[in-house]
């Protein structure tokens, strides 16, 4: 069966920093897959690889079974793959009924002519109405980003990249910033993304990461260290020493 997304032998350098060493990684259809890992595992390098922001120095990127290793970030987003940052990316002064029919017009094909076109597409509208809905972003949909509180900007930005219709949904740390009384609602909204959309999930919340994954990617000196279930790698002694830190507690 082919992967939705497989990497093989990847590898990035800055300077004499080896960022990512030969990583070799399958994400199955459907997947529910996490990348943990000490800081400057090159967790961040290696979602930049994925999706194009880096260019690899060697190995190969397939998306369903095509090489990709070489499209910008813009083709990759065409072929299914969509990511969210660390660091909002919103427009600030659009609300978000309007980011994410602008969303769902470039899926459409319609580009840089959805202002001009959207009151001819009732259905865009109604369709971007109801993802909102889904990401409890119904009663916020004509504020303006600018001022919905920093969880529900967090799940506006992954409600534009569901809007893209991904096969493959990158997560950079979710929940980054997000106060604890919002985390909970993150958490549960990414656990009820489409069961058809394999989701690659980097988050620093061990209770988000456990909840949430089904397979566990370590990785550590950008290198792939252990890979197993969340029971595998929580009773692997390796983890615990270079990521829980035993080693240092004796």
């Amino acid at each position: 069966m082919i992967a939705a997304l497989e990497t093989v032998g990847l590898r990035k350098s800055f300077g004499a920093l080896a960022a990512t060493r030969d990583v070799s990684l399958r994400i199955e259809a459907g997947a529910r897959h996490a990348l943990i890992g000490p800081n400057g595992a090159g967790k961040t390098t290696l979602i930049n690889l994925l999706s194009g922001v880096l260019r690899p120095d060697a190995g190969r990127i397939l998306l369903d079974g095509a090489d990709i290793t070489f499209l910008p970030p813009h083709r990759r987003a065409r072929r299914g793959m969509t990511r969210t940052f660390q660091i909002n990316q919103l427009f600030a002064e659009m609300t978000p009924l309007e980011t994410v029919a602008l969303a769902l017009s470039e899926r459409r094909g319609l580009g840089r002519r959805w202002w001009r076109t959207l009151a001819a597409h009732a259905d865009m509208l109604d369709e971007a109405a109801a993802l909102l809905a889904r990401f409890g972003l119904g009663d916020a949909m004509r504020l303006r980003a600018s001022v919905l509180p920093y969880g529900k900007q967090r799940l506006l930005e992954i409600a534009i990249a569901i809007a893209g219709g991904p096969r493959v949904l990158l997560l950079d740390e979710p929940a980054a910033g997000v106060p604890e009384d919002e985390r909970h609602e993150i958490l549960s909204i990414v656990a009820a993304l489409p069961d058809d959309v394999a989701v690659v999930l980097i988050e620093h919340d061990m209770d988000l990461v456990f909840s949430f994954a089904r397979r566990i990617s370590v990785l550590v000196d950008g290198a792939l260290f252990v890979e197993g279930s969340p029971e595998e790698v929580a009773r692997d002694p390796g983890v615990r020493q270079v990521y829980l830190g035993e080693a240092r507690h004796g």
